[in-house]
């Protein structure tokens, strides 16, 4: 008499299941190739298999190697199915290389593309607090989310924070629709941009449900100590000077600071001097914080983008060079 098959229920909602398995489910009929003795069936997040305890064990472990790997670069497919199922469960390598931080979803190798995002890259591997400073599209953010990512990835800290102080640039904060968290996402926006270019989307949703990562207004960080974090300070030109001290030290043990900013886009109010301008003056050349600087040649976006950047340099440096009266005149002017 032969024994009743078992079953046994596996939860793929940590990772993007419908990726996954790839158009129509291509993947999923490769697996049922792959354990011809299992009957798979899925619905959604969800996979049953049924058949033999032994069969059963040792579709588990593949199946985990499967979702480390696909975890760890982001897509999967059949060659990489066939290495696992030939190495004994262990996961491949697929471009393991120094230079790559994150294989972030659909294949995307996020990694330095510039000389100077290669110093920041550095600059955080050998100190504890780092500033990048540049101008729009430099990759300050996009580099810092990445290192953030691979370090919560490697283990080597426990969360991500993310943090910006909530300064309006010509809109009013307090006329936006909704609660306080409403009123705050749309200057949180770059922030969830990169993490969703680097995570699975249930993946990222569980890490901001338990905490793991954490997206919070600059204010948000008053009486903190923040341990054990990568914590990434975004648009720091646009932090007082006491808020940016404030945020500094909240600083605790095996914790990373990278605090971005661009010292051309202040949007603070005349009579308040930003934190960031004062801190990269002060606290250059304290051992353990560096400061890096990119520039134009550094902007990764648009060809468009580095010819606006330079108009705008431009026009700053014809502004510097007249006299006090001919601004004066050109400021009236504006008025009328």
């Amino acid at each position: 008499m032969e024994d009743k098959p078992l079953e046994k229920i596996f939860s793929l909602e940590e990772i993007d299941y419908a990726r996954f398995w790839g158009t129509n489910d291509k993947l999923l009929d490769f697996v049922r190739i792959l354990f011809p003795k299992l009957k798979l069936i899925v619905r959604g997040e969800m996979l049953k298999a049924i058949g033999s305890s032994e069969e059963i064990e040792f579709f588990e472990g593949k199946l985990a190697a499967m979702m480390t790997y696909y975890e760890k670069f982001g897509r999967i497919n059949e060659n990489a199915i066939m290495q696992i199922m030939e190495n004994g469960g262990s996961t491949p390598d697929a471009e393991t290389n120094d230079e790559i931080l994150v294989h972030g979803r659909d294949g995307l190798l996020v990694k330095a593309r510039t000389p100077n995002q290669k110093r920041l890259i550095e600059a955080v591997k050998k100190n504890d607090m780092v500033f990048a400073i540049g101008p729009a599209g430099t990759g300050k953010t996009y580099t810092a989310v990445a290192l953030a990512v691979r370090a919560l990835k490697n283990k080597e800290i426990r969360r991500i924070i993310l943090t910006r102080p909530a300064v309006e640039a010509g809109e009013n904060l307090g006329f936006l629709p909704g609660d306080l968290r409403d009123k705050l996402d749309p200057y949180l926006q770059p922030l969830y941009d990169a993490l969703r270019d680097m995570i699975p989307q249930q993946k990222l949703l569980g890490y901001w449900e338990d905490n793991t990562i954490e997206i919070a207004p600059l204010a948000f960080m008053r009486g903190r100590t923040l341990d054990n974090a990568f914590v990434i300070l975004d648009e720091a030109q646009n932090a007082t000077a006491s808020q940016l001290k404030m945020f500094l030290t909240r600083m605790g043990k095996n914790a990373k600071f990278v605090i971005t900013g661009d010292i051309t886009q202040i949007d603070l109010p005349r009579h308040q001097t930003s934190g960031l301008v004062q801190a990269t003056k002060i606290l250059k050349g304290i051992d353990g914080i560096e400061v890096i600087e990119l520039d134009n040649s550094d902007v990764v976006r648009h060809r468009l983008v580095t010819k606006i950047i330079r108009a705008y340099d431009r026009l700053g440096d014809e502004l510097a060079a007249q006299k006090p009266e001919e601004r004066i005149k050109e400021t009236e002017e504006d008025k009328e």
